[in-house]
């Protein structure tokens, strides 16, 4: 059973202690989330595009309901959902190396770009394909940020496999999970892997094994990033 609580140590030292069972008190701000959702066009086609994890490692799963709408996931929990896909072995090439850092100039943009943490995306870089341009996951995710097809269509990302493509895209998504859920790192980082609306649904972060495990994965790499003493990369001006 994957345990309701998830310990790591900050920078500090402290030691910090987050309560899984704690996150209902998300549940004004997911509602208000949703609301928000149903009120907005664009929240609603992004909803669709962003229903698959970006990520995780199971099948993918359908049903037709009553009203004839389709729903999809890769964490059945109802009986009417019906497999409809079955996944590949994920592809890493090996000997990554200097490619460890080679990003980091496309990451520094981004990240001024979007206002998101540059550590933070790498940390979600790390857990989502080590690195590899040309990762693809079992669901059929691609590129350094694990992007799914109809996540990198949403974002106008036309070639997953190029770099800058692809983490122009992850980090705004990112951007827009992070914006979506008022600032709050784990309920974005659940989002990014789990999906949204599965956030919504539980009114926190959702209990998946698979998804607890990624959340925990992506905070260690980015107190790491934190900590190291790295080369200031000059900075690039936003084209926002």
């Amino acid at each position: 059973m994957p345990t309701d609580k998830l310990k790591y140590t900050n920078k500090n030292g402290a030691v910090l202690v987050r309560d899984w069972t704690k996150m209902k008190r998300h549940a004004s701000i997911l509602k208000q989330v949703g609301k928000c959702k149903k009120l907005s066009f664009l929240a609603a086609v992004l909803a669709v595009a962003f229903f698959f994890p970006s990520s995780a490692p199971a099948d993918i799963y359908k049903y037709v309901d009553n009203e004839g709408v389709i729903h999809f996931t890769n964490v059945p929990t109802d009986g009417k959902f019906k497999l409809f896909y079955r996944e590949k072995p994920v592809h890493f090439q090996p000997n990554l190396g200097s490619q460890l850092e080679k990003y980091d100039p496309l990451i520094f943009k981004a990240a001024e770009k979007y206002n998101v943490n540059y550590n933070l995306i790498k940390a979600v870089i790390k857990a989502e394909s080590n690195f590899n341009p040309q990762a693809v996951s079992r669901a059929g995710a691609r590129g350094l940020m694990q992007l799914m097809p109809k996540t990198a269509y949403a974002y106008q990302v036309k070639d997953s496999f190029q770099p800058e493509e692809n983490i122009e895209g992850g980090v705004r998504y990112l951007r827009y999970l992070l914006s979506l859920f008022q600032g709050d790192l784990y309920l974005a980082l659940a989002a990014y892997n789990a999906g949204e609306n599965a956030v919504i649904s539980y009114s926190g972060v959702p209990p998946y094994r698979e998804t607890r495990t990624y959340v925990q994965r992506v905070l260690r790499f980015y107190q790491e990033y934190s900590t190291e003493s790295k080369t200031i990369i000059p900075a690039t001006r936003s084209t926002n």
